[in-house]
This record gives structure tokens, sequence and C-alpha cells, in this order.
């Protein structure tokens, strides 16, 4: 993949992108020559690309699982509408997980080339924008509280780290897979108010300077015993909610902004027989994230899910990457055709819904072979 510095005037075969120069470097827009496609590929062009917290560790080069020195187009996940492949029809919509590097081009870009084995086609009638805003986030809640922790109907659930976007998902998935209470513990008080909306039973913040027994005990008083922990924090507020756990309680690790180390005393493994382990989408295959998708995708036909969204421009990445490092309690969605046809989703939008909105209309550039209509349209 060649990458270049953005000229007046784009050669042919030229994509527009964000780019990451090095580690530590923030994106900024150019102009990328895609690789050819190759059998076992699928060009598509780009209609709605999340930004996820993983794309901002990757670029910051401290990630345990990838560090790329030398230019690549970030992003890991997109919706967008088939331009040329062996597998899916020209104009058919999929879903696509990007392995984004030097040599192979992730989501923030008019077109990108992924592999026919990272692409899922998205049913008919769904949002692109929310079908995209819940993919890494909706995974990454579904799957650890139902497939790895086996969550029960009549459980409680403590979710840490609840107010950001696979946070707010878990809090929903777990209400509404029959947990019997859900507990959403963050630092923000007037977001973690939100979450009662969402299905969360109560909440608890995180206050500065408190010791693990003060939280724990917090967190014991509110939530009782705890069966199932989805912790996207680890460090000392992981180390609280192990002593509110149940006998035989479920924990798994997604996440750790709180701290690269946590104290799990053995003494406390063993007394209550806790399973402990962690779970990374990066490393789980797409074939076997599509049942979750599925519920999620479901979920969200049936109005059942609440997805608060920020759309944004690729100009407006660069500003959009800042933001998310703070981490924002909404989900931040790339637009980089940004077309605004009948029933398309504008840049700078905000939703919160799970309602079906197809994108009608929208051509998305490169893609002329797309008859008029989204997804089941």
């Amino acid at each position: 993949m060649e990458i270049e510095h953005w000229p007046d005037d784009a050669r042919p075969g030229e994509t527009p992108a964000a780019i990451v120069d090095a580690p530590g470097s923030a994106p900024r827009l150019g102009p990328v020559v895609l690789p050819p496609r190759t059998p076992g590929t699928t060009r598509v062009a780009v209609v709605a690309a999340p930004l996820n917290p993983l794309d901002l560790v990757i670029a910051s080069g401290t990630f345990h699982s990838a560090r790329h020195e030398a230019p690549y187009v970030p992003g890991s996940e997109c919706v967008g509408v088939v331009i040329d492949s062996d597998l899916y029809a020209p104009g058919s919509w999929v879903y696509g997980e990007c392995q984004a590097s030097p040599h192979t081009p992730g989501s923030f870009a008019a077109q990108t080339v992924m592999a026919d084995e990272n692409l899922l086609p998205l049913p008919d009638g769904l949002d692109p924008v929310l079908a995209a805003a819940v993919g890494n986030s909706g995974t990454a809640a579904y799957m650890p509280l139902i497939e790895e922790a086996g969550l029960r109907p009549g459980e409680t659930v403590l979710v840490l780290g609840a107010t950001g976007a696979v946070g707010q998902l878990a809090v929903q998935v777990a209400h509404r897979s029959g947990a019997g209470r859900v507990i959403g513990v963050a630092r923000d008080r007037e977001a973690l108010v939100r979450l009662l909306r969402l299905g969360a039973d109560d909440v608890v913040d995180l206050r500065a300077g408190e010791s693990v027994d003060e939280l724990a005990i917090r967190l014991s008083a509110v939530a009782g015993p705890v069966d199932v922990v989805l912790d996207g924090v680890y460090g000392m507020p992981l180390e609280a909610a192990l002593r509110a756990c149940a006998p035989q309680a479920r924990v798994i690790n997604i996440g750790n902004p709180a701290g690269a180390t946590a104290q799990v005393p053995a003494g406390l493994l063993r007394g209550k027989q806790l399973t402990l382990t962690g779970f990374a989408g990066l490393h789980t295959p797409l074939r076997e994230k599509q049942p979750a998708l599925a519920w999620l995708w479901t979920a969200l036909a049936h109005d059942e899910l609440q997805v608060e969204v920020r759309t944004v421009s690729l100009e407006e990445l660069p500003a959009a990457w800042r933001a998310q490092a703070a981490s924002p309690h909404h989900k931040c969605v790339v637009l980089p055709q940004d077309t605004h046809g009948p029933g398309s989703k504008r840049a700078g939008h905000t939703t919160m819904t799970g309602s079906p909105a197809p994108l009608a209309h929208a051509r998305p550039a490169g893609a002329d072979v797309i008859e008029a209509g989204g997804p089941g349209e």
C-alpha cells in the first residue's frame, strides 16, 4: 500500500484516508493507493467506520499484540458496499473487520480491501451506522457475558467501566438476557444515571482516593454477592469487585485503563473458586462472532438496543481521535463518503436509537454499480 502526502490533484486510483505515520502519531488526512484486489479479497466502499479504543491503542505503539513502525491506515471495522468481489455481488452491503497494518489498509478510508473471511452480509433493513456501531463494542459486551461467562437468568452482573460504549451495551445485553440485577460502575456520575434508563438496576461511582476496602464495601452493599463481572478497567476497581464476588463467580477482563496490573490474593481466588479470564476481540475470528452479531443486529431491528452515536466526516477524524482519548460516553462513527442522500446519516448527527433507518439513495464514491437504496430497499 503506497502512502503519500495529499496533493492538490489526486492521481487516478488514489483514495482519501486517515494515515498514522509512526507510533504515537495522531492521524492525518492523505491519499493512499490501495493494493490490488486478489482472489479471496473484496474491494469495499466504506460507508460507516466506528472509532474504537483499540484503534488508538494500536496507533500509540503500546498495544500488546501489534506495533507499526511504518505509516498505515487505521480502522478496525466498517459497514460498506461491495465494489468488486468473487464472493459478494457488487452493490451488496457487508460488515467487515480489518487487520490494519502498513500492508493492509484499515477502514478509515473511502475504500478498502478486506479478506473475504473477514466479511459478513449485512441483514436487510438495518441502519448501516447503527449496525457498525454495535460491531466491535457489541461483541466485546455480548461474547464475554453470554458465551464466556455463560450468564444465567436471575444472576447478578457487575459492569466495570459501564459508561463507555461497550459498558452501555453490556448493561443492555445483561438486562435483556435475564440477569436478576445489573450494576454499573464508573467515574462519571451523570453518565451513570443514564444507565438506569438502559436496564441498570443500580450504579456505583468510583471515587478518587478511595481504598480497595472502601470500594469493596460499597459494591457489596449495592450489588450483594456478584455472579458475573465484566471488567473493562482492571486495576484497583477489579480488586474491589473480586471481594464482592459470590462463590464460583466468573470474571472476564476486556480492558485495563485503570492500570496494567491488579493484585489477586491467592486465598480469595481459591476460597471463592473464582474463574478469571480475558477476552480479546482482535484475536477472535469473525465467524466466531457471527452469533453475537446476529443477536445484536436482531435487537437493533426490533428497537431493543439504544446506541448513542456521533458521526463525523473523514476530515473531522483527527478531532474525534482526540475526543476518543478522553473516553466519551458515545460511539463515534466515521462516514468516509459523507453522503447526504435522503435518509442518510450526516456527519455531526447524534442519535440514540435502535430503530432501523437505512441509507437511502447514497452512492459511495467508486461504487456506481449500487442501486438506489440501502439494505432491504
